[in-house]
């Protein structure tokens, strides 16, 4: 036979606020009716509004929390599970009953005096259970953070200017391949400019003229030269030694 697991119940602590009802408490229910998650019931002497956030094997209500608004004040009963951060709960259950309050302002009104103690102290125990080293980790936390967001700024920074870098790069590639078509252009010599070339190459050598040497003093095609050259024969500009 199979040893039954005993079964851990949730420990339960409860919270008195002083407080006081300016309505009937089933105009306070009605009033909250509207709450998801939330179970509202409207009593003789009180308003009760539960949230069962779990259950047992047995279907028991696990963890809840219950808020019980009377005449003379607000009773908080509230379950913390075996593997809850006891200060961590309060503060969570308080926060809730806060919620609701602000939906009764006009219809409940609590202790200020006595609310602002139980929160005050409820923070308190929480800020003090924190380590220095959770305590540093968080600061840790701030810093780097406000580091990923400069560095996200100049990221941003840096892909708009390679953008625009990019842009620059394309119409600079544009302008050299317009200026490299113009050089071109300059390098390549007239008919009428050829001309006066060979004229003058060939006073200063005697009437003769290697055409190999000639192109590659100007940088020219040896065929266009010869061709020119032709040219200016039939033309009789020149007349080639033999």
């Amino acid at each position: 036979m199979a040893e039954e697991v005993p079964q851990i119940e949730p420990k339960v602590e409860e919270i008195k606020i002083g407080g006081s009802a300016l309505a009937p408490f089933d105009e306070i229910a009605t009033r909250l009716s509207d709450l998801q998650m939330f179970r509202v019931k409207a009593e003789p002497d009180r308003t009760v509004v539960a949230r069962i956030e779990s259950h047992d094997i047995q279907n028991r209500p696990f963890l809840f929390f219950i808020y019980e608004f009377a005449k003379d004040g607000v009773t908080v009963k509230y379950s913390i599970g075996p593997d809850t951060s006891v200060r961590m709960r309060r503060l969570f259950v308080l926060k809730n009953l806060f919620g609701i309050l602000s939906l009764l302002s006009d219809l409940y009104k609590v202790d200020d005096t006595n609310i602002f103690q139980t929160a005050d102290s409820v923070i308190d125990d929480l800020l003090g259970s924190i380590s220095q080293s959770y305590s540093t980790l968080f600061n840790n936390y701030d810093s780097l953070f406000n580091e990923y967001r400069e560095i996200k700024r100049m990221n941003l920074e840096l892909s708009a200017s390679n953008k625009n870098l990019s842009v620059q790069a394309e119409q600079l590639n544009t302008e050299n391949k317009e200026l490299n078509e113009r050089l071109k252009e300059l390098e390549t010599y007239s008919d009428e400019s050829l001309m006066v070339m060979i004229q003058e190459w060939l006073e200063s050598h005697d009437s003769s003229i290697d055409v190999i040497e000639f192109a590659k003093a100007y940088k020219l095609n040896a065929p266009r030269v010869e061709q020119m050259l032709n040219k200016m024969t039939a033309l009789g500009y020149i007349e080639l030694k033999s």
